[in-house]
């Protein structure tokens, strides 16, 4: 494939405090083979080059594991590609003189810090509210002292898999941060080790989930849709019923 020319419309933001907007740019030149962050790249060579402030945008690893690069790309979270990463979105996706909006996560508790930068410490917050294993184990134990059957093995990896980029939150019309708590919740539920602090664990990351104005969950599945490690909403199930289980327990 020949070299491209996109036209872009970036969300530009100058702080949190900013009124944002949607800016015009063009990218010429670009190569089908590399991705969006490389295309953002290109871009903003240009534009330091001629003075002119670049685009502000979060990446590290660029391979799909961390999740850092975190851009709602043509209305979809991490853009058109299932089960990637916008790091993982290459612009052949796209043809010749495309038009290619790129806007940061949309959520009240994603605050915008800069263009298309947002704070997700909230993520990290729910995270130290009980997504965790306080008990001190010792040294690692040998993999078969704890028999944990496959199905429930197969389970927690599944949603150990989460990289908590968001983008589940920024797909949901109502901001919701279900599935990120779900998985969370899930991982350590079903294994041994996080039973002892089971409804403890739950009831905290729920509550605090409420308090940090995130929405509540209303089945629609557009957070799976999104998910780039396609974290399944059987783990939202599960993190009701957990839930509940803490309070009747008590």
């Amino acid at each position: 494939m020949a070299n491209m020319t996109l036209k872009l419309l970036v969300w530009r933001q100058a702080g949190t405090r900013g009124a944002g907007r949607m800016v015009p740019f063009t990218a010429t030149d670009i190569s089908p083979d590399m991705s969006l962050l490389e295309m953002l790249d290109i871009v903003n060579e240009g534009l330091i080059a001629t003075g002119q402030a670049p685009i502000v945008f979060d990446s590290d690893c660029r391979e799909g594991i961390c999740g850092m690069c975190s851009l709602v790309v043509n209305g979809v979270p991490h853009g058109p590609d299932r089960g990637s990463t916008v790091c993982q979105l290459h612009m052949r996706r796209f043809k010749d003189g495309d038009t290619i909006t790129i806007e940061p996560w949309r959520a009240a508790a994603f605050p915008v810090q800069h263009d298309l930068v947002v704070d997700r410490g909230a993520l990290d917050a729910l995270i130290a509210s009980g997504g965790y294993v306080s008990v001190s184990t010792g040294s690692a134990p040998d993999g078969n002292a704890i028999p944990v059957p496959k199905h429930l093995a197969e389970g927690a990896m599944d949603a150990a898999a989460c990289i908590g980029c968001g983008a589940c939150v920024a797909a949901c019309k109502n901001a919701s941060a279900a599935l990120f708590v779900g998985a969370k919740i899930s991982h350590l539920a079903l294994l041994p080790q996080g039973h002892p602090e089971r409804g403890s664990r739950v009831r905290a990351m729920v509550q605090l989930m409420d308090n940090l104005g995130f929405g509540n969950c209303s089945n629609e599945a557009e957070c799976e849709a999104v998910c780039p490690k396609e974290i399944s909403i059987a783990n939202i199930a599960r993190m009701r019923r957990e839930y509940l289980r803490s309070l009747v327990a008590g």
